[in-house]
């Protein structure tokens, strides 16, 4: 086998035309995502990085880049805003990193359906959907940076989940096409459940070009807090909400005390030792909300409109993972989970956690829909000692019958879990990347065939 270093020389001299970098530093830079959320990953990853950057902002710039990978057996990682939590978009076997976000064009827009370029924003996405009444079925907190195919990719659902499920569902995501890592790539349009295969594989099964995404109407959304005396009477006030179906909605955030005491900006809206209750709702839905709420035992603290606009803060960036963020600002000695709990025993379930923890965790769930029924994740901030610690906390959960999609490790197998679509990902793989040279390490049961190099 060629040394690396003969590797990426030989590939430079194989990729005229297409916009690279090499300077390390700004290689390092797009080589990193936000696995600092982990210790543990932290530990792991914060040395790694690429060899070689390139910015596509074409099609042609990614079949050729992929070509030349192939030929030269370089590895090949996309990454698009790199706001993922899990070292999605980290090179763990150096290489080529392919920044996709030049690639940020809308294809078309049809009634209730649009076609885009993977490194299209998702608020700018929606900026150009919402004057013709429509915008994205669900987003990440992390809406503002992230990318539609970094979302697709590494991504599981968010903003919007609470009506319409996750990225899993069957038609959340109509179709993806795709380029291969061959030495003659093919493209490839998979339509349907075959474009699952895409979903949440963290780009190891294709690189994606551009996706067809269904749409939903955008109501003038507002953003409203509701404090509760406890966490358990949040939860409830949260699941009266979420089985509402005549209120439309898109966030129902339970957030229990003291983890509000972080979101400075919010003080106002969050009295001291009150649980509250996050939430977006249109606006032809909030009288019948509050009255929902008021029965429920809750106090309306904060109401406006969702302004999502340089100098303001949505409130769903105190919501999913953004959570977490707000803790980590002033306390890098927490971490945190994403767990599943039982649909006929959610409730019942998460009060049982925070029996068992008490102050070693903070609890924090998302409504959503998952598999037809009303159930919610949860994301609580957990006070980090050890990893054996950590891992413990993870069993007691599994033991309960709560399902953990663990943020700790790289690995599809051992980090998806729930999030996972049923797509036979493994044997497409096989498919689309024989050489095994798109973001090697992250799929662990994937084994890559030799090579020529």
């Amino acid at each position: 086998m060629l040394a690396r270093t003969s590797r990426i020389e030989n590939l430079l001299q194989d990729l005229g035309g297409v916009p690279v970098v090499t300077d390390p530093q700004r290689v390092r830079k797009r080589s990193r995502d936000f696995f600092w959320y982990s210790p543990v990953l932290n530990e792991e990853l914060k040395d790694v990085s690429g060899e070689v950057l390139v910015e596509a902002t074409s099609e042609a710039h990614v079949i050729a880049t992929a070509a030349a990978c192939a030929r030269h057996g370089v590895p090949l990682t996309v990454r698009g805003g790199g706001t993922g939590n899990y070292g999605q978009c980290v090179p763990l076997e150096g290489g080529v990193v392919l920044d996709i976000m030049g690639m940020d064009k809308i294809e078309w827009h049809r009634a209730d359906v649009v076609r885009a370029e993977p490194g299209i924003r998702l608020n700018k996405l929606d900026d150009t959907l919402r004057p013709n009444g429509w915008e994205s079925r669900m987003h990440p907190s992390t809406k503002r940076t992230a990318s539609l195919g970094g979302f697709i990719a590494g991504g599981s659902g968010g903003v919007g989940s609470v009506t319409w499920g996750g990225l899993v569902e069957p038609g959340n995501i109509l179709a993806a096409r795709i380029v291969t890592l061959e030495a003659e790539p093919r493209v490839i349009e998979l339509r349907a459940d075959a474009a699952q295969k895409i979903n949440r594989a963290y780009g190891t099964t294709g690189i994606i070009t551009a996706l067809e995404m269904p749409l939903a109407p955008a109501y003038p959304w507002i953003d409203i807090i509701v404090a509760f005396d406890s966490v358990e009477a949040a939860l409830k006030g949260g699941q009266a909400v979420a089985y509402a179906d005549g209120i439309a909605k898109k966030l129902v955030t339970p957030i229990g005390w003291p983890l509000p005491s972080y979101f400075t900006p919010l003080k106002e809206a969050a009295p001291e030792g009150k649980s509250l209750l996050l939430c977006m709702i249109a606006q032809n839905s909030i009288e019948p909300f509050k009255d929902l709420v008021r029965r429920a035992g809750g106090t309306i603290t904060h109401e406006k409109p969702t302004a999502e606009e340089p100098g303001s803060i949505p409130l769903y960036e105190y919501c999913w993972n953004h959570s977490t963020l707000q803790v980590l600002k002033s306390d890098r000695s927490y971490t945190y989970l994403q767990c599943l709990y039982p649909a006929d025993r959610a409730i019942e379930s998460a009060l049982k956690m925070v029996d068992i923890f008490g102050d070693e965790l903070m609890p924090h769930f998302e409504f959503i829909r998952f598999g037809g029924k009303m159930t919610f994740s949860g994301l609580p901030v957990v006070r980090y000692t050890t990893r054996e610690r950590l891992w413990e906390i993870i069993a007691i959960h599994e033991d309960n019958g709560i399902m953990v999609a663990n943020p700790h490790v790289v690995t599809l197998e051992d980090g998806s879990r729930h999030k996972r679509a049923n797509a036979d990902q493994f044997g497409f793989k096989g498919e689309v990347d024989p050489l095994g040279l798109l973001n090697p390490g992250k799929m662990r049961s994937f084994l890559r065939r030799s090579g020529p190099f």
